[in-house]
């Protein structure tokens, strides 16, 4: 069952997100759902409740191993920059590169109620770095130069304003 997902614009989206309390069945519910709208996007590897307009601490991914989700996630270590061209479900077609730490390790609960962590570089800890941003009310506008902030902006109306130009394209999107 796919939801909608909610675009930048979307009050939603700014809004810091409550932990969740138990792990219980409205919280597995609500897993289901999420990764039924992550499978129904287009490229998407990763996606935060807030982006289906529930305020709680989860995020899905799944880059084609095994489908994984997070409760209360929290980034304890990161190291490194990687530059990468970086892409979001809720601000469609636009692609900006972002700087982000290489490395990171998160740690948070899984669906069983237990403490996880997992160590991540590059794309992977990319991803864990943009939902975690997600949780918190952040987007990549935020994490961007003045410069590019202005230019990003100007191309996402652009974007918005004709939709032929955010036809999908071969990229893959975090949440």
């Amino acid at each position: 069952m796919a939801e909608q997902i909610r675009t930048f614009g979307d009050p939603v989206l700014k809004t810091k997100a409550a932990p969740v309390a138990d792990v219980d069945g409205k919280a597995i519910r609500l897993v289901d759902k999420m990764f039924g709208t992550l499978y129904g996007s287009d490229n998407g590897l990763a996606l935060a409740a807030p982006q289906i307009g529930v305020q709680k601490q989860v995020f899905v991914w799944d880059f084609g191993d095994d489908p994984m989700v997070v409760f209360n996630p929290e980034i304890v270590e990161s190291d490194g920059e990687w530059l990468y061209e970086e892409g979001c479900l809720s601000i469609p077609g636009l692609y900006v590169e972002i700087v982000r730490p290489k490395q990171v390790l998160l740690r948070g609960i899984d669906v069983d109620g237990n403490s996880v962590e997992w160590e991540a570089d590059e794309l992977e800890a990319r991803m864990f770095q943009h939902e975690l941003d997600h949780l918190n009310g952040v987007l990549m506008f935020d994490r961007m130069t003045p410069d590019q902030r202005r230019d990003a902006m100007a191309e996402y109306r652009r974007l918005q304003e004709t939709p032929a130009l955010r036809a999908p394209r071969r990229r893959l999107r975090l949440g």
